[in-house]
């Protein structure tokens, strides 16, 4: 069982409130709210873009990188593979 299943119910929470705090986003602009109300949702919704990226980092780190069924090749592949997306969400 893939490691995101075990979260599923959490992660998908996270993901829903960011989702919400997207349409709210959008709905300032279409109001044309408040500059400062608009740049705190920005904020609030690269916070919760961050702690999903580190939950799912973490459980990927652990459950696949703390295998001890691994070869040298294949945890290898694995940390270039996380890094590629770490240099990717890092830009």
């Amino acid at each position: 069982m893939s490691h995101t299943a075990v979260s599923k119910k959490k992660l998908l929470s996270r993901v829903r409130r960011i989702k919400g705090q997207s349409v709210a986003i959008e709905l300032a602009l279409e109001k044309e709210s408040d500059c400062m109300a608009i740049l705190q949702q920005v904020a609030a919704i690269k916070g919760a873009v961050n702690g999903l990226m580190k939950e799912v980092l973490e459980e990927h780190l652990r459950e696949h990188l703390g295998g001890e069924d691994l070869t040298k090749e294949q945890r290898l592949g694995e940390v270039e593979d996380v890094i590629s997306i770490l240099k990717s969400y890092l830009k």
